[in-house]
């Protein structure tokens, strides 16, 4: 279908099925990216907790679109903070849902947590190995989950989540809207 070790993987996949272009996107340097969003996003850790961290408050999640063939479990996601309903993610994951114990495959399925709250709540051992980083036009779909108008230059990455013996649990784009500075 698509080319999973594009930089876009598995957002590229959402935008294809829906017949759309992915708004214009490319890869960029870490050492290139301001902060606070080189802070937010050069790491290996999972994004929830930085961004729990970031914003000092729980992070939940709005589906915005999903889809699941099997074991693979896809969805497009704005991770918002508990209280405030502020969007600080929008998010593409596809997740292997064989690789979870029942009770967390059930929580992932319930669609209130992200993945690294479920993580951490079920003691999963993992590893984050970001793929690389991007900067990304923001388009209507972007726009519409972080509550932005008119056109921003965001930046984001590509993440891979693994067990310990490097079976993927998890592959994610990341991409944080442009008042994170402002944020905290």
């Amino acid at each position: 279908m698509n080319d999973h070790a594009s930089i876009a993987y598995p957002l590229n996949d959402f935008y294809q099925r829906n017949g759309e272009l992915l708004p214009p996107l490319d890869e960029f340097e870490a050492e290139r990216i301001p902060e606070p969003y080189k802070s937010l996003l050069v790491h290996e850790n999972d994004m929830t907790s930085t961004l729990e961290d970031f914003h000092e408050g729980t992070i939940h999640l709005r589906i915005v679109s999903k889809l699941q063939r099997g074991d693979e479990y896809f969805r497009e996601v704005a991770l918002l903070v508990e209280g405030s309903e502020k969007p600080v993610e929008f998010g593409a994951i596809r997740i292997d849902l064989a690789l979870f114990p029942e009770s967390a495959r059930r929580q992932i399925l319930e669609e209130r947590w992200p993945l690294g709250h479920i993580l951490k709540e079920h003691k999963i051992n993992f590893v984050s190995q970001p793929r690389g980083f991007l900067r990304v036009a923001s388009d209507k779909l972007i726009n519409s989950v972080l509550n932005l108008t008119g056109a921003h230059l965001l930046y984001g990455r590509r993440n891979t989540l693994s067990t310990i013996g490097g079976k993927s649990l998890a592959e994610i784009v990341e991409i944080l809207p442009p008042a994170a500075k402002e944020s905290k």
